[in-house]
């Protein structure tokens, strides 16, 4: 696991990993049934203190606790599915052959979407799903792409998509180059 040195001027809290995610649910049954079925997920033993509905999965160095709230429709304004959208929020994990997932995934009857990510040759192949309750789903070769800090990549002049001279980084990727300039252009606002 690489772990990003910290180059910042506070003291960051003492975190080890991500433990789990919780997911609200129409049902308890359907959820368990997704996420064993379709992700290997395992169940395990919750607290007996619990006074309501739910389940704990855990696989992948991750748990995933489900919390049943029939009355869910109630609180999401959104009755109908909505669209996969890559750009929503989702949940990722790393797999290790895509075509794979997909023939499982139509095997299944599920609907999916496909995107390509590339980055200075490097490409990651994603495809997104809903859960039973409409939290998407990624599943990802994303260590084809290397975790680079901001700190790591070299910084030289270059021109933004604005026609200014800008420093931003030249060996990352483009979210880091997009959020380099970004900066940059806030930095000559600010200071003129």
């Amino acid at each position: 696991m690489m772990e990003i040195e910290e180059v910042n001027n506070y003291e960051s809290l003492p975190l080890l990993s991500l433990n789990h995610v919780s997911l609200l649910c129409r049902s308890v049954w359907d959820s368990m049934r997704f996420y064993e079925e379709v992700l290997g997920f395992v169940p395990i033993k919750r607290p007996s203190s619990f006074k309501f509905n739910g389940a704990w999965l855990y696989n992948y160095g991750i748990g995933i606790h489900l919390i049943e709230n029939p009355l869910i429709d109630d609180f999401d304004t959104i009755i109908e599915p909505r669209p996969i959208n890559p750009k929503d929020n989702h949940i990722s994990f790393q797999c290790k052959d895509v075509e794979i997932v997909k023939g499982r995934l139509e095997d299944m009857g599920m609907k999916y979407v496909t995107a390509v990510v590339e980055d200075e040759g490097n490409t990651v192949d994603q495809v997104f799903f809903h859960d039973p309750d409409g939290y998407m789903i990624e599943l990802c070769n994303c260590e084809n792409i290397p975790i680079l800090p901001l700190s790591a990549c070299l910084f030289k002049p270059r021109m933004s998509s604005f026609g200014r001279a800008v420093f931003g980084p030249t060996k990352c990727g483009f979210v880091e180059n997009a959020m380099m300039e970004s900066l940059s252009m806030d930095m000559l606002d600010i200071s003129f």
